[in-house]
């Protein structure tokens, strides 16, 4: 099929390479010159593991093209997929200028019918608005189809969620549009969920609160555990058992953050005030993910006295592992309130350094993990990155002033590091003392 994406970011870029891959012709359109100017030369404008491979063999194949004309995307496909930002206003409704700026260019350049598909996170009823603004500005007699086809891809494994996904949600409202969706992901296995537009819409946003409610959950335990002397990741190995419950996204740390949770958290609070349902469930997640970074800032001021001109090495600042991204990363926040403190900053990151500048100030960037732990009075994990789950303990603790490890991701086991001499402070790992 001949595809436009419009928006070559996080999902729409790995959208647009991956439908490349199963054969589709594809044309994306993003109306960042610089950001087309760099896919054009092969380079990828974010860290995504095996999007790159992708977006090059697609090119190399000629089924990938980019372009800043939306009016030229829109021509060469049938099915044109909106993959623009949907970033949180100041009280924390979804600002959608970008989507209805780029509906309006769609609807306006479109000569034949086209299939206009939701793929950001968007609230319940945009699909509605989308209709009201083709049609105001689309062509006399032009047909058009609007469709929901939320993303359920996580920063890090994005390729191969969108590959290989555990589902498929399409919300629409004609049989030509549900014909065209369905023929399109005909290739994937997986189980297909047809409904409605507000429905599909309603999924993503009720998805994602979910997953953040489990973290909030469990980092809430995680507290209790520290004040009775219990093993949350032990707790959380027997509640993962109940198949009604699942182990996923019960790991106890220093909260959610990236451009999704704590955005999507936020604006389905609004999508319910604004229909009269207060949903308190919810404001106590966030408020939750709120304190759980104050709590790691805390520990490390309990066990150094007081954080003013010590030093603190950081290991991660993306706000997951596998991305560059530091967009709402739970590691920014920690670091400004441990300058807020007087604490000295050494910082490390496999693949996030560059998103620093202009981010963080005052902080000193290091070459690996043992160059953040020279000289620190605590070395905190703030990023469960695979290549810190082993490293030379031995050799860190002859490089710190005082051998503290604050594992803000449960990385390590305690007992292992207290016989090597290290104090360890866990999230919910038994009492606060390290010991």
């Amino acid at each position: 099929m001949d595809i436009s994406i419009v928006g070559a970011g996080h999902v729409g870029l790995v959208t647009g390479a991956c439908f490349a891959e199963m054969g589709h012709r594809v044309v994306m359109a993003d109306q960042d010159e610089r950001k087309v100017a760099t896919l054009k030369r092969r380079q990828m404008p974010f860290y995504e593991p095996g999007l790159g491979e992708l977006v090059r063999r697609g090119m190399a194949k000629r089924r990938i093209q980019f372009t800043t004309s939306i009016c030229e995307a829109v021509a060469q496909s049938q099915i044109v997929f909106l993959c623009v930002g949907t970033p949180s206003q100041p009280d924390g409704e979804a600002d959608l200028t970008a989507v209805e700026d780029v509906v309006r260019q769609i609807a306006t350049s479109m000569r034949a019918y086209r299939l206009i598909v939701e793929k950001s996170t968007v609230p319940v009823e945009t699909g509605e608005w989308i209709k009201k603004v083709c049609l105001q500005a689309v062509r006399r007699g032009v047909p058009f189809d609007v469709a929901s086809n939320p993303e359920f891809l996580r920063e890090g494994s994005a390729v191969q969620d969108f590959l290989h996904p555990d589902r498929i949600v399409l919300g629409v409202e004609s049989p030509r549009a549900k014909k065209l969706l369905l023929g399109l992901y005909k290739p994937w296995k997986a189980p297909i969920v047809v409904t409605d537009i507000k429905s599909a819409e309603l999924i993503k946003h009720a998805s994602n609160s979910f997953l953040a409610m489990k973290i909030s959950y469990i980092n809430s335990i995680a507290q209790l555990c520290d004040k009775v002397g219990a093993d949350v990741a032990k707790v959380a190995e027997g509640m993962g058992l109940d198949p009604r419950i699942g182990r996923a996204f019960l790991d106890a740390g220093v909260g959610y953050g990236g451009s999704c949770f704590p955005k999507d958290v936020t604006a389905f609070i609004r999508i319910a005030e604004k229909r009269g349902v207060e949903f308190q469930l919810l404001k106590a997640v966030a408020q939750v993910n709120a304190q759980q970074r104050r709590l790691v800032v805390q520990r490390a001021g309990e066990h150094l006295w007081n954080l003013n001109n010590k030093t603190i090495g950081v290991l991660g600042v993306a706000f997951k592992p596998n991305t560059d991204d530091v967009r709402e990363a739970p590691s920014v926040e920690i670091i400004r309130m441990l300058q807020d403190r007087g604490a000295k900053v050494r910082l490390f990151d496999p693949k996030a350094m560059a998103q620093v500048d202009g981010l963080l100030s005052n902080i000193t960037l290091c070459q690996d993990v043992y160059d953040a732990a020279r000289g620190a009075d605590c070395l905190a994990v703030l990023t469960e990155w695979s290549e810190f789950k082993k490293l030379d303990f031995k050799r860190i603790k002859r490089l710190m002033r005082q051998p503290f490890i604050l594992d803000g991701r449960n990385l390590y086991d305690p007992q292992t590091l207290r016989q090597l001499g290290f104090r360890y402070v866990g999230i919910g790992r038994g009492h606060h003392a390290a010991h």
